[in-house]
């Protein structure tokens, strides 16, 4: 495990003598190469809600907050914070770790919890024992990579015997849904960013529109959060990055399999009401997840 410094400084491996830069308390394995998106977008909104926040971790997760105290905890792809800082605050042991400079906006968020410590590593390759951790979550980030199953078996391998490890990815729509957006982002994500904030900025304000929030954003994607600036966020976090993969539930539990973990579980999606249901059984929400949680053998 590192020790994570307080200061500016150098972290240096005792074995190989290896160097790293510390910046703000936060070992800096990589820089955010593809991930830039997410370092920008993390950095520039405040979308963090505490009792949200608390309600999505237990919903996509599975693990309830009673039970996160003394635990080893591990947010693999930890953007702003959200969730370890709901983690640190039940009383876990915690390490948020994200390939993009997202991990400064964790700091800012978490800075007050001694229990949570941060890096900004490649989930791929992180500088953590293997089957260290309690209990290891990612919520809607490792289908953002180039190979997810890669980052998913990568991250599956620091789970101890007897932990708990959970996972939320976007889910596969219809073909025609599937066909559209990706049209779409074959071409927004090449849009400087300024551009296309301004394209969801004007998400964001249809999705405040009863009617349209509902309906057209079933075709082309924009976030109907309440919020007004966590729709931007959302939509924003949808269109920008280069990579965006979906998968069925049936691939993410064989996955699950071939790592060694079983009393598999599906979650249900956090929102509930029976056309909300339909429609999500029917892989009909644009946005929506695949999520499950396993126990390691």
């Amino acid at each position: 495990m590192l020790d994570f410094c307080d200061t500016t400084g150098m972290l240096v491996s005792p074995r190989t003598n290896r160097r790293w830069t510390v910046i703000d308390g936060i070992p800096r394995f990589v820089c955010d190469e593809h991930l830039e998106s997410f370092g920008r977008q993390w950095t520039r909104y405040e979308v963090a809600h505490a009792e949200e926040d608390r309600a999505t971790f237990v919903a996509k997760t599975g693990m309830p907050l009673e039970q996160l105290r003394g635990l080893r905890v591990l947010d693999a792809g930890c953007g702003g914070g959200r969730y370890a800082k709901v983690c640190g605050e039940a009383g876990a042991i915690v390490i948020g770790a994200d390939h993009s400079r997202a991990v400064d906006k964790a700091k800012s968020l978490c800075g007050h919890l001694p229990n949570v410590g941060l890096l900004q590593a490649d989930l791929k390759q992180l500088p953590l024992e293997p089957q260290s951790f309690d209990f290891v979550f990612s919520i809607g980030v490792m289908h953002h990579d180039a190979d997810t199953r890669r980052v998913f078996d990568a991250v599956a391998k620091l789970v101890r015997p007897g932990g708990r490890y959970s996972v939320w990815l976007y889910r596969r729509n219809q073909w025609w849904q599937e066909l559209i957006n990706t049209g779409l982002r074959h071409l927004t994500r090449r849009l400087p960013h300024s551009v296309l904030e301004c394209a969801c900025h004007a998400g964001a304000v249809a999705g405040g529109i009863p009617g349209l929030n509902r309906t057209l954003n079933k075709i082309v994607n924009f976030s109907a959060h309440p919020n007004y600036e966590n729709r931007v966020c959302d939509t924003f976090d949808w269109w920008a990055p280069e990579f965006q993969h979906h998968n069925t539930t049936g691939e993410l539990m064989d996955w699950y399999r071939a790592a060694g973990f079983d009393c598999l579980q599906e979650l249900p999606p956090e929102k509930s009401g029976w056309l909300y249901r339909w429609a999500w059984e029917r892989n009909l929400l644009i946005g929506s997840g695949v999520n499950v949680t396993g126990v390691r053998r």
